[in-house]
């Protein structure tokens, strides 16, 4: 049987957007096991836009649905168009998008808010024991969409006990705040909530070749298959 697994996107590139390689190896990962992915994305503007070559904010304004269809070869929903009745599971690619797009944890940490309709259809799709999965700072999208509703996620963003370009033991208290438990996984591993069905890999959160993050993206994207069978 021929899944549909959603992925939603935060736009186009790290800095701004969703992670290229996380997102491009979900795809690839969900062809790769023989289902179908559904690229959705919200129809809003971006947080603001990065020059990924220096690394400097620019005075441009992006849409992130029209950025994710860069990802997405064109192939992409509005978000506000899907509901969980149209999917078998979701993946949420990491990026700094994910955490100023879809919520603003990078910006305000567990504070942040979420995008209601990204939270709706997380809510959505937990209550009725569908999976989701969080890679990179996916997780941090989850825990936001489930924070006060009494469901508890086991999530990992990484491990403290491994070289990270990030705070993530800060990270990891954040997820905390929210009423969740925060694990420490590397970049060989993932996390499996089994009675919330929810899956989570460090991915880029670590430092990692691109080869240990595909693996990592294929493993999660894996076990996201598996739940739904």
């Amino acid at each position: 049987m021929k899944y549909k697994i959603g992925v939603l996107l935060a736009g186009s590139g790290v800095f701004d957007g969703s992670e290229i390689h996380e997102a491009t190896f979900t795809l690839l990962a969900i062809d790769q096991l023989g289902h179908q992915a559904v690229c959705i994305a919200p129809n809003v503007d971006q947080y603001h836009v990065v020059d990924h070559l220096h690394g400097s904010e620019t005075n441009e304004k992006r849409n992130v649905l029209v950025e994710s269809a860069r990802i997405a070869r064109g192939n992409v929903k509005d978000l506000a168009t899907v509901s969980a009745a149209d999917l078998d599971g979701l993946v949420i690619p990491g990026g700094f998008g994910a955490a100023k797009n879809l919520n603003q944890w990078a910006l305000h940490g567990p504070k942040g808010s979420i995008h209601p309709q990204v939270k709706e259809l997380i809510h959505e799709l937990v209550k009725a024991n569908k999976p989701v999965a969080g890679l990179c700072m996916g997780p941090t999208v989850i825990a936001s969409a489930l924070a006060g509703t009494g469901i508890e996620a086991t999530l990992t963003v990484g491990t403290t006990k491994a070289p990270s370009p990030y705070d993530i033991a800060g990270i990891m208290e954040g997820i905390r705040s929210l009423g969740h438990v925060a694990v420490e996984r590397t970049i060989e591993e993932i996390a499996q909530d089994f009675d919330q069905k929810i899956i989570s890999a460090p991915c880029y959160n670590m430092e990692a070749s691109i080869s240990q993050v595909y693996h990592n993206v294929y493993t999660a994207v894996k076990a996201l298959v598996d739940q739904v069978k």
